[in-house]
Order: C-alpha cells, then sequence, then structure tokens
C-alpha cells in the first residue's frame, strides 16, 4: 500500500470514528438511553466539545488531526466507565470505545502519513543536487 493510499485509509477512518462518535451520542442520549437531566444540556456537554476541530477535520489538516485525535481521550473514558457501570446496557460504552479509538488512531496515523506524503512531493518536485 503507497502512502497515499494510506493517507486516505486514514483520513476515511478518521472521520468514521469522529462523525460517529457524533451520531451515536446523539441517539444515545435521545433515543436509546436518555439521561436523568434534560437532553439539552446532555447533547451540550457531549458534543460542544466535538464542533471544535470540525472546520479543520472536514479541510483536512494535519495540525486539527494531530490535536483533535487526543480530543477522543475523554470519550474513550466515558466509554470505558460506561461498560464497567451501566450493567443493564454495556454495549453503550462498547461502542463508544471503539469509536473513539478508530479516531484517535487514525487521526494520528493520518498525521504521520500526510507529512510523509508532503514531504515526498517536495523531493519529486525539486530538482536533486548532487555535485
Amino acid at each position: 500500500m503507497n502512502n497515499n493510499n494510506r493517507v486516505k485509509l486514514t483520513r476515511v477512518l478518521a472521520l468514521f470514528g469522529y462523525f460517529g462518535i457524533m451520531v451515536f451520542l446523539m441517539l444515545w442520549i435521545i433515543k436509546i438511553s436518555p439521561p436523568q437531566i434534560p437532553k439539552s444540556i446532555a447533547l451540550a456537554i457531549g458534543l460542544l466539545p466535538l464542533l471544535l476541530p470540525l472546520r479543520g477535520i472536514l479541510h483536512g489538516r494535519v495540525y486539527t488531526h494531530s490535536w483533535a485525535g487526543f480530543l477522543a481521550l475523554p470519550y474513550f473514558a466515558f466509554g470505558v466507565d460506561a461498560a464497567i457501570h451501566r450493567t443493564e446496557k454495556p454495549w453503550l460504552g462498547i461502542v463508544l470505545i471503539i469509536l473513539s479509538t478508530i479516531w484517535f488512531l487514525a487521526s494520528a496515523y493520518y498525521a504521520k502519513y500526510k507529512k510523509i506524503a508532503a514531504r515526498d512531493d517536495t523531493e519529486t518536485l525539486s530538482p536533486s543536487r548532487k555535485s
């Protein structure tokens, strides 16, 4: 698999994890297992942090993917807590763990492969200087 294919694959996986968390949290809060607090507050707490990197992620910016991947970690921690302590529906936490892991790893590898691809592109475009 060449580097450009890796960039595309990791970008798709990062988008899948990112938007998967958004959609899954909305379903969880609205339909599957509504919280004791008002749904609007729960949605704001769960989804507003995800809106911070939205523009950069949609544009495929390496810097945004680099730091936004770390935004997946609180969702991972919440998923672990939900998987352990929600005895009636532990699968909710497991799904959140999977999505946040996909987002975190794919964002990290996207940034890595994108930088490598950019470096390779500049090396092929610039004339080699051999003395």
